[in-house]
Parts: structure tokens; sequence; C-alpha cells
């Protein structure tokens, strides 16, 4: 198992790390619209926060030697799912006619009162 760790994504705000590589899979931990140098949440809408979400992922893809193109699976949380459209229409721009496979739920809370988090899993070295 190798460890996953970039600068150009928000640092574990827990006891969890950015990432694993388990043989030829990456397991990202869940980005919530972390600004990677201060550590603030970014944008106070849906979309705003979503854009900053898909650039942290982007980042570990990068670090992991993958990219989104090799994202075999997300899982998106939701702090309302009347968010669901306006969320669908950032997070697709991500994906250049690949789409994952993935799971989406609303959730009571996210840390530091963020609108969405994403984890993905995603093929590295292919």
């Amino acid at each position: 198992m190798k460890t996953i760790a970039t600068d150009k994504a928000p640092a574990a705000i827990g006891p969890y790390v950015q990432g694993n590589i388990v043989g030829d899979l990456l397991f990202a931990s869940g980005q919530i619209a972390l600004d990677p140098q201060t550590g603030a949440l970014v944008g106070a809408t849906i979309e705003e926060q979503v854009a900053q979400v898909m650039k942290n992922v982007g980042a570990l893809l990068e670090a992991a030697g993958t990219d989104f193109d090799h994202v075999v699976k997300t899982t998106c949380f939701l702090d309302d799912m009347d968010d669901f459209a306006a969320f669908n229409e950032v997070y697709a721009r991500s994906f250049s006619g690949h789409l994952p496979a993935r799971s989406a739920v609303a959730v009571d809370k996210l840390p530091k009162g963020a609108l969405v988090e994403v984890e993905v899993i995603a093929v590295v070295g292919a």
C-alpha cells in the first residue's frame, strides 16, 4: 500500500490520509471545498463548492499518477438534495466522455459546514 500526500489538495482534518493506493486502485478520501493553502472553505454556493471539490479531487488524482478518465466510482454527499441538479452540472465538467459509477446521498451535516463532499476510486498505472 502506498499513501498519497500532496500540498495541492487540502491536508486531512482528522485521523486519515488523502488517499491510499492498493494494487492498481486509488482510494481517495472525501474532499470538501477547502483551499489547500489556507484550509478555509471556498464558496457560498453549491456551484462554487463543487468546482473547488473537483479541483481538490483532481489534485489527488494527479498525485497518484492518474486522472478523471480513470475514475471508476464516486460517492457524493450533498447537504441538500435540492442542490442535485446544480451539483450535477458542475460535477460533469470534470469528466470528458467517461463517466464513473456513482452514488449520491443527502446527509445531515458535512465537516466545516460544507455543502458537498466527493470521494473517488480510480485506476492507477493504466
